[in-house]
């Protein structure tokens, strides 16, 4: 046997009775700002990435700042992934000067231009809520999968494959919510919500959307806005509104209450996943789950006829 095949099986050999502790050594590190990028990696990367996601279920990320143990985490990974396009609108400056020294990667900057919105009141940036139409999402795992194979060549096969077969899944998605929308009776596709992060939504499946709050959360409801929605309810006799996970009800109510000073009854329609997904280790807790949720809430709420459980059977909140 010459010596460097013997090389080789010894090389190959230790690598097999490598300890557990060593082998999770190995994995490509992975920091996500939002849980709907840590899903999209964890999806990718399998056993073979430690994902550590920095906002969890219910936090805003338009207006997240990092913490201490965030920068711990954000130096130490082998990959930060963030979804960029202003959404973490309090972090962008840190993310960018630590891109200048290490895999820092946007991954909502993929999206072709042509996809995205722009709205006149968000200074000129475009709309950063990519994640709420599946076939939009699809371009940001792509670029999670490219940037995670350019820190780890030696992992591209099983990246490839795992990120096939999740994108099916959210092709899958995609079908089910066009589907599900479309038998929303035409008079009653009207979304309004707590703030503007359902403008591709309605885009995608012919939803009027109507925001209290501008595209960030950061923007003030005044009264003259909130006013003139519930002016909108009564006249329009729109039935159900819709509340936020990630924002307070406070102004969904101060329309129920303005509406019904008028004489006209809005009931909150559910809860929806906007900028952040539901509670780990809960279907809803996933991205497939949280648009799954949106969706079968949405089109029941409107005036759908579809199962209560969601595309799979999988939901567990009701809708």
């Amino acid at each position: 046997m010459n010596t460097d095949r013997r090389s080789l099986l010894l090389g190959l050999a230790a690598t097999s009775l490598m300890p557990a502790a060593a082998v999770a050594q190995d994995r490509l590190a992975i920091t996500a700002t939002t849980g709907m990028i840590a899903d999209a990696a964890r999806r990718i990367g399998g056993d073979l990435v430690d994902v550590t996601a920095l906002m969890g279920a219910g936090i805003d990320p338009h207006s997240y700042r990092q913490t201490r143990t965030d920068i711990v985490a954000l130096t130490r990974a082998d990959l930060v992934l963030w979804n960029g396009l202003y959404l973490e609108a309090q972090m962008e400056d840190f993310l960018l000067r630590l891109g200048k020294g290490s895999q820092v990667v946007a991954i909502g900057e993929s999206v072709p231009k042509d996809k995205l919105l722009h709205h006149a009141e968000y200074e000129g940036r475009p709309d950063p809520h990519i994640w709420m139409v599946p076939d939009i999402w699809r371009h940001a795992v792509t670029a999670a999968q490219a940037a995670m194979t350019a820190a780890r060549p030696d992992l591209s096969a099983a990246f490839e494959a795992n990120a096939t077969a999740y994108l099916a899944e959210i092709d899958a998605l995609s079908t089910y919510a066009s589907k599900a929308l479309e038998k929303v009776p035409e008079d009653t596709r009207v979304l309004v919500t707590a703030h503007d992060a359902f403008s591709y939504f309605g885009r995608q499946f012919g939803f009027e959307v109507l925001g209290i709050q501008g595209i960030s959360t950061e923007s003030e409801a005044g009264l003259q806005r909130i006013g003139a929605l519930v002016d909108t309810l009564v006249s329009r006799r729109i039935e159900a509104v819709f509340v936020e996970t990630s924002v307070s009800d406070r102004n969904i109510r101060a329309l129920i209450e303005g509406a019904a000073a008028q004489g006209h009854t809005v009931r909150i329609g559910g809860e929806l996943y906007s900028d952040a997904m539901g509670e780990p280790g809960t279907y809803e807790g996933t991205y497939i789950g949280m648009i799954d949720h949106n969706v079968t809430v949405i089109a029941r709420a409107l005036g759908a006829e579809i199962p209560v459980a969601g595309m799979s059977g999988k939901l567990t909140g009701g809708a």
